[in-house]
């Protein structure tokens, strides 16, 4: 089974809107995984806007499940990696000013910077996942960087979804087999939601998908245990 892991940014934001610690995100994060997700992401951003630094040294030890930790490679986050030591890093080519992920890297053009990166996040015994488009180039050479996963960025597969579910899986179809011959365990994130997420699993069937805005989003409307158990039910092999 795919496992789910629940990105609580937007948690943070609602926290932040208001001030003070409500919405909780260390209460959210362990009801979430007691409801049955198998991990927990973060994406800390340089101007705290949603989740903060001292969340991510909190959830330490509040997650139990998998911790997957998203962000640009600065200094700064590599030094919050080094301290927190998570499960899982993924990092994503998002500068400072960017509202949210919205490219993947071009691994040819930052070969040797990646390539420096996850040894030095080897060496912090976590798993590392090159947040990527769908490109089979890309993958060859995320490859070389010697990292363990790749995580597709699936926004065009959302947005196209309605328009022609097989159309818009194929390019991440053939990104998924590019993977697989380069002996790349393949994540997915980015606008997953109730209606697409199960296709995509079905055919892709990656070992991982992280969620977020949709999952509590949804929360609103059917409570964070129903949402849960939605998204869970939606993973589920047949």
């Amino acid at each position: 089974m795919t496992k789910l892991s629940v990105n609580i940014n937007k948690i943070a934001t609602l926290r932040n809107a208001r001030g003070g610690a409500e919405p909780n995100v260390i209460k959210a994060a362990l009801a979430i995984q007691n409801y049955g997700a198998q991990g927990i992401t973060v994406h800390p951003r340089p101007d705290e806007r949603h989740i903060r630094r001292d969340d991510v040294y909190a959830l330490k030890d509040a997650v139990y499940t998998e911790f997957n930790i998203e962000g640009y490679p600065n200094r700064d986050f590599l030094a919050l990696i080094k301290d927190i030591q998570p499960d899982q890093v993924t990092l994503v080519p998002d500068g400072p000013d960017v509202l949210t992920s919205n490219a993947g890297w071009d691994c040819v053009a930052n070969q040797d910077m990646l390539t420096d990166i996850v040894s030095e996040l080897k060496a912090y015994k976590a798993r590392v996942s090159l947040f990527l488009d769908p490109d089979p180039s890309q993958i060859e050479a995320a490859k070389l960087t010697g990292t363990d996963r790749i995580e597709l960025y699936t926004e065009t597969y959302a947005n196209q979804y309605s328009s022609g579910a097989e159309k818009a899986l194929a390019p991440f179809l053939a990104a998924a087999k590019e993977a697989k011959i380069q002996d790349l365990g393949v994540n997915a994130g980015h606008d997953l939601n109730l209606e697409n997420l199960k296709y995509f699993r079905k055919t892709i069937d990656p070992l991982e998908v992280s969620i977020g805005h949709a999952l509590i989003s949804d929360a609103l409307y059917y409570g964070l245990n129903n949402s849960v158990q939605m998204y869970l039910n939606q993973l589920a092999v047949e």
